[in-house]
């Protein structure tokens, strides 16, 4: 299993995601605030390992604090505002920084030691609830994948993008084991090129079929009957089953709807946001105009051009066939089949 994150010697450890598929390799994250660069760098990305990194950084801070203990409150929420700060539209950032800071409150009458080791805990806790999730997901999954399917995806939701296992790459994990997946086909997923450059390299490890395409060659492989079924995760998924996810994926749904694909979603609950409503409530981040201009550093354009760089889109529910969660399918009408699973 690739390991993404983990806790050493009161550093967070992280999987530089940046680096693949050139380099496997891990970076060193000795405060909050060099994991806070880290997460907006996108050297750990993918919402759920989002959210557990950020616990362990909440935690590391809190072992490595040497000031007074009656200060050590207000660090704490210092520490939690950056964490929150570096990237808006995944919401497993929030959920895991306040499951944190519910543990935080609960010792809050321990001295600052007992206080770091019961958030090393939880942190730890989450990182292996993730993995189960994920597996659970991936179970439930795969009974939507008929034998011989092919599967599109876009983005990276994957072991990568988790503490193990992956999300919409978990089903198709799943279905592969079973024997039932033809091929995967990728979205290379501009403009950061996660799809051809993480999910690619992730299925191949597992010597899992795959074929690369580009974002805009989608509509033609389904018009000649490639594609049996689409697959993505999800960043956020508000009350009535809206979700945002990777840019592109909208555009997927809206071809997979005309060319009578089912398309589903691949989430943890932990992504269900029942405090929005619709999503368009759903804020979006929108990144660098560099990383349109540029590959590697190189410009492909004039470098000058005005950039519209959205990280994510929202697919509306109605275009939606399922949401795969750890409890099971969800199917419409969403806003109560999320409430009761949540």
């Amino acid at each position: 299993m690739i390991r993404t994150v983990f806790f050493e010697e009161n550093a967070v450890m992280l999987l530089d995601q940046s680096r693949l598929p050139e380099k496997l390799s891990y970076m060193k994250c000795s405060s909050s605030l060099q994991l806070a660069e880290a997460i907006n760098e996108l050297k750990v990305r993918g919402a759920p390992l989002i959210g557990v990194a950020a616990a362990f950084g909440l935690a590391m801070d809190m072992n490595n604090y040497i000031g007074p203990a009656a200060e050590l409150g207000e660090y704490f929420r210092e520490t939690k505002k950056l964490l929150a700060s570096t990237r808006p539209t995944a919401v497993n950032l929030f959920w895991a920084l306040e499951r944190m800071d519910k543990v935080f409150q609960e010792n809050r009458h321990e001295d600052p030691a007992g206080i770091a080791r019961a958030l090393i805990t939880e942190a730890e806790k989450m990182f292996e609830e993730d993995i189960n999730i994920n597996k659970a997901i991936g179970e439930y999954g795969q009974e939507i994948v008929d034998p011989g399917a092919n599967v599109l995806t876009i983005c990276n939701a994957g072991a990568l993008a988790t503490c193990g296992y992956g999300t919409a790459l978990g089903v198709i994990r799943s279905a592969a084991g079973r024997g039932k997946l033809e091929k995967v086909w990728a979205c290379e997923t501009r403009p950061v090129l996660q799809g051809a450059r993480l999910t690619v390299w992730e299925l191949l490890q597992d010597q899992i079929p795959v074929s690369l395409i580009t974002d805009s060659m989608a509509g033609y492989t389904m018009k000649l009957g490639h594609i049996d079924l689409v697959i993505v995760g999800a960043d956020r998924i508000a009350a009535n089953g809206d979700v945002a996810n990777k840019i592109g994926t909208y555009s997927l749904a809206v071809l997979a709807h005309y060319n009578k694909i089912p398309f589903y979603v691949a989430a943890p609950l932990s992504t269900v946001d029942l405090s929005i409503a619709t999503g368009d409530s759903i804020p979006i981040e929108e990144r660098h105009r560099d990383e349109v201009r540029q590959i590697a550093g190189n410009y492909l354009t004039v470098p000058e051009v005005e950039v519209f760089n959205p990280a994510f889109d929202v697919t509306p529910h109605d275009l939606i066939s399922g949401i795969i969660t750890e409890q099971g399918i969800i199917r419409p009408p969403y806003s109560y089949g999320l409430k009761e699973a949540k």
